[in-house]
């Protein structure tokens, strides 16, 4: 089976997005990507998550052809490429509609970060992307969807604050690998359920300082991070 690890990894993403409940019946899906050979692993179209296999996951290059694989992918396989393409450092998407994060994205609001939790793991907002245009949804619209992604994050480092919200949509979520995409997934849900409360108690709440929104950031990620243990070599 081609590409058995990595089919394996998407599987257990897929499965980790319905175990956290960001996903209900088929909706959303996650890929991963193999660097080396140019090949994405991704969730078919439409296929229950109960009866998911590895060898249900399909294998597309970067331009879409289907290398392996007996199924349709899904069909935002458009917008993962073109976030693999222009993304460098990612190895994997996830892709929900999940409530809290979701609710965001029809809004058209960014998710401000008011606490810590936010900091640790966006170093800034959770962006939104403009509405597509008319003539963009008719044209080819998974891709376009991928490419005013990366417009969005254009003066925004996406290995940063890896998640995004389509307007009218739903949230695409990356990290350097799928596992880690979905885990950020998980987390962007939590942030946005936490921050529609915060301002639920307080409309005038306001984002957190500067400085401490980069230590907690900056604490876990980067050159200095010290946050968890070393690991072994």
């Amino acid at each position: 089976m081609l590409l058995k690890t990595l089919r394996e990894e998407v599987l257990e993403a897929n499965l980790e997005l319905v175990r956290r409940g960001l996903v209900l019946y088929t909706f959303g899906n996650a890929s991963g990507i193999d660097r080396k050979d140019g090949l994405v692993a991704i969730k078919p179209s439409g296929v229950a998550y109960e009866e998911l296999t590895p060898e249900h996951i399909v294998i597309s290059d970067l331009n879409g052809k289907i290398v392996d694989g007996k199924l349709r992918p899904s069909s935002d396989l458009a917008t993962h490429l073109e976030l693999y393409k222009h993304f460098p450092n990612i190895g994997g998407v996830a892709h929900t509609h999940s409530e809290f994060a979701t609710a965001w994205a029809q809004a058209e609001k960014p998710i401000p970060c008011f606490g810590t939790t936010h900091a640790d793991y966006f170093h800034g907002p959770v962006p939104v992307t403009p509405r597509l245009s008319p003539a963009e949804i008719a044209g080819d619209y998974e891709q376009v969807t991928g490419a005013v992604i990366c417009r969005t994050f254009s003066g925004i480092d996406p290995d940063a604050i890896p998640a995004v919200l389509v307007a009218g949509h739903a949230p695409f979520c990356w990290g350097r690998t799928v596992a880690e995409a979905a885990h950020n997934a998980v987390i962007l849900e939590y942030v946005a359920r936490m921050a529609m409360h915060t301002l639920t108690i307080s409309a005038e709440s306001r984002p957190l300082g500067r400085e401490l929104h980069d230590k907690h950031f900056l604490r876990k990620h980067g050159r200095n991070a010290y946050y968890g243990q070393v690991k072994s070599q």
